[in-house]
């Protein structure tokens, strides 16, 4: 749409993504000439409340008029906006984060480009645009997905970006992060193709340690060679972060991965390499995450579900058939069974997340299912209609029992 007296950008992601050859997610406008009366004027309805943005009365795509913003107190939401016709657009990309997302393209099909992104792009740099960066330290965890997001293109932070946050972290920016925003840039990181290079790019400078510290103690502690020749924790959780949103890609299992370990962080000097009781510490660690961070509670519950049990799931050829019915009873498998998938996945991603078992077959996920199968095909209802009502449980209970013996003899080999 042509707005009179105005002229009208495509900017930002939709810009950046053609130019990279991506699918366009979503197309933002900026309008510069214009004002608010103007705006409402021609049917645009109103939705910015800290700062005019509009939705296009036909196609509902976002159009913000041109703006500058000036920090008035720490924190994130400490920010004076100014939105006025003589605005500029090389003023309002100035505000933006990172070059590659300072691009404009008029109504022609020309690129402005003021700050050097196109050159970024091609040198595959995540570059801020001014020192206004260190004004808000949402920033950083927006790079940090980005560096996750664009990672197979191979985009790196450049230095004296990274110098920039390193200095930001220092002067306490990131403390100011409310735990919503967190979670909200978290919970999106853990879609991205490589989830690890956000948490990598925040350990890079600092800020993982003041959001995630139970993440952050991980890296350096030892485990035994003979089970991870990557030997460190926090190297074995990034892998099988990867290995989940390869295996996966649903945030959920993603962030129950990145939790799995956690108690290993807390595991006393003098018993490494050894981690016993490591999953206990680990669900204490997720209870007390979710509680610092808004985490919805299928991920907290998955989390902890995987921290609990993926050493027995591992071990399936190993266990009792009443260890195996306390890990179905555990995971509520008969009222979820899809949850109960997600941990099987999980698991499976703690096995590849090796160095050098990525591509390993794990058919301990196969046999769960073959005994979960035969424990769910129990007819509980028909053992209640014959069954004296006090033993309908325990009746249940024995059927079950012997419904996953016989099936852990039809799938084990022989003399497990």
């Amino acid at each position: 749409m042509r707005l009179p007296g105005a002229q009208t950008y495509l900017v930002g992601g939709a810009v950046r993504d053609r130019r990279l050859g991506l699918k366009v997610r979503e197309r933002d406008f900026v309008v510069v000439g214009s004002s608010v009366e103007q705006m409402l004027a021609l049917g645009f309805t109103q939705v910015g409340k800290d700062f005019p943005v509009f939705l296009h009365p036909d196609t509902k795509e976002e159009y913000a008029l041109a703006r500058t913003e000036r920090k008035s107190a720490p924190g994130y939401h400490g920010f004076v906006v100014h939105a006025d016709p003589q605005v500029t657009l090389e003023e309002d990309l100035a505000r933006r984060d990172l070059t590659i997302n300072a691009l404009a393209e008029d109504a022609e099909g020309h690129i402005v480009d003021p700050f050097g992104g196109l050159a970024d792009l091609d040198a595959r740099l995540l570059r801020h645009v001014s020192p206004a960066f260190a004004e808000d330290p949402v920033r950083i965890l927006r790079l940090a997905r980005f560096a996750a997001r664009f990672d197979a293109l191979g985009f790196r932070v450049a230095p004296e970006t990274l110098e920039l946050m390193r200095a930001m972290v220092a002067a306490g920016e990131v403390d100011a992060l409310v735990p919503d925003r967190v979670w909200q840039e978290l919970s999106r990181a853990l879609g991205e193709a490589r989830p690890s290079r956000f948490f990598e790019t925040l350990r890079a400078c600092g800020a993982l340690q003041v959001l995630l510290p139970e993440l952050e103690r991980l890296w350096g502690v030892p485990q035994p060679a003979q089970w991870h020749p990557e030997i460190d924790t926090g190297v074995h959780v990034m892998l099988v972060l990867d290995q989940a949103a390869r295996l996966s890609g649903e945030p959920e299992v993603c962030f129950a991965a990145l939790c799995h370990d956690l108690g290993k962080g807390n595991t006393p000097m003098e018993v490494l390499p050894s981690h016993h009781g490591h999953e206990d510490r680990g669900v204490e660690l997720i209870a007390d995450l979710c509680t610092r961070l808004p985490v919805p509670k299928r991920f907290a519950e998955l989390a902890r579900l995987v921290a609990r049990y993926h050493g027995k799931v591992h071990k399936v050829d190993e266990l009792r058939a009443s260890t195996i019915l306390g890990v179905f009873e555990g995971a509520d498998l008969l009222r979820r069974p899809q949850r109960f998938e997600q941990l099987l996945i999980a698991c499976e991603a703690d096995f590849r997340g090796r160095q050098g078992f990525a591509e390993r077959d794990y058919p301990q996920r196969a046999i769960w299912q073959y005994l979960a199968q035969a424990c769910v095909s129990v007819d509980s209802g028909a053992i209640a209609r014959v069954s004296n009502p006090a033993r309908i449980r325990e009746g249940v209970r024995q059927a079950r029992l012997k419904a996953i013996k016989q099936a852990q003899r039809a799938v084990l080999p022989a003399g497990t």
